[in-house]
């Protein structure tokens, strides 16, 4: 076992170095709160690929992506994945990546194994490698598979509102326009051969973490590679689990992670929604002391005004009732956001209630 020491207030980062479903074993049960998987892929590959000026194509044809059968393969990802449920939070999710080689046998296995699944999502990589033989179309794509736990699992981690601040305020779609690892990214070997066959982008493994986990969340992956998910685990603040077999591949990993520097508190905040926010009374506002009993409450044009009462109501000349349906009342309509149409006075400015409540949410989060 390897393990990359963390200091305190940064992200715990382990490695290790063995077989993964015999490292997974060894994990406490339900210790991880993500497990991003991606597997060998089984390519059967059938000799050589060159280009059309005889230069040999840099595949995969490593060991380990080598199996004798689609039975053995089978029995490799059933193993691998009772592994990973065990170690899995009630709470937690599983991504797993492939191609058209072995995505729809994993996807069978997981839905077996009791796994939900969530979305299947394209990976549309905007530079493939062109289909050289000119026998079928060009591979440009690549499936991951997002699964909870079980079917009636109730909570679990999507930061909706992340992903649509990501892009650009629209609803993000299950086909992500990414390009494949390249340039600068791409990790080499002291020959100055790619480190890795099937090293991944990290824009990808950015925007699965950002949906998937929270800050301090521990992600593990079980095919660990040259680090890519420790590599932006780290930046974001997550804790991460990897597993690798190759020697080689885990000293690349241990470099590239070593100059990985974690982003301040603040900056790995995500955009939550509504919904996901702690509901505070109006009347909570009163009991802190925030607003006194008799205060003043007008519209930002001083048109309607009410009086705060010691409950949490407040009346306006003819109704009593709360912000809302107050609100609602004196402008004749059927509902209202009474915290952002009623107003205060402080300083000598006009500032709604809401700024209020958030003062009292911000104080309940640092406790």
């Amino acid at each position: 076992m390897g393990r990359v020491n963390s200091k305190a207030g940064q992200s715990a980062e382990i490695i290790i170095q063995g077989d993964c479903i015999e490292a997974m074993n060894a994990l406490p049960e339900k210790s991880v709160d993500l497990i991003f998987a991606d597997p060998p892929y089984n390519l059967q590959l059938g000799g050589g690929l060159t280009r059309p000026d005889q230069s040999k194509v840099d595949a995969v044809d490593d060991d380990w992506d080598k199996f004798a059968s689609f039975q053995v393969y089978d029995e490799f990802t059933r193993n691998w994945m009772n592994a990973a449920r065990r170690v899995l939070k009630d709470t937690g999710a599983i991504w797993v990546i492939g191609s058209y080689h072995n995505i729809f046998r994993v996807g069978a296995t997981l839905q077996d194994l009791g796994f939900w699944m969530m979305n299947d999502v394209v990976w549309r990589k905007s530079n493939p490698m062109p289909n050289f033989r000119g026998t079928r179309f060009t591979n440009a794509h690549e499936t991951l598979i997002w699964a909870t736990k079980s079917a009636d699992q109730k909570k679990y981690t999507f930061n909706y509102d992340a992903m649509k601040a990501l892009n650009d305020d629209l609803q993000m779609r299950s086909d992500w326009l990414l390009p494949i690892c390249t340039g600068g990214e791409r990790l080499k070997d002291g020959d100055g051969d790619k480190a890795h066959p099937t090293q991944k982008p990290e824009a990808l493994l950015h925007r699965v973490l950002l949906a998937t986990t929270n800050a301090g969340d521990t992600v593990l992956d079980p095919f660990f590679g040259t680090g890519t998910t420790g590599a932006v685990a780290k930046k974001l603040g997550r804790n991460f689990v990897g597993i690798e077999r190759e020697e080689r591949y885990i000293k690349v990993a241990r470099e590239r992670i070593r100059l990985i520097k974690t982003g301040a508190p603040e900056d790995l905040k995500v955009t939550t929604s509504k919904k996901a926010e702690v509901r505070i009374p109006f009347g909570t506002l009163i009991e802190r002391g925030l607003l006194e009993p008799g205060a003043v409450l007008t519209d930002p044009a001083k048109r309607h005004a009410a009086r705060v009462r010691a409950d949490g109501s407040i009346v306006c000349r003819d109704a009593t009732g709360s912000i809302h349906k107050i609100g609602a009342h004196v402008q004749g309509l059927d509902a209202c956001n009474g915290w952002t149409f009623w107003h205060f006075k402080t300083d000598g400015k006009l500032k709604p209630i809401d700024i209020l409540r958030q003062k009292v949410r911000a104080e309940m989060g640092e406790a």
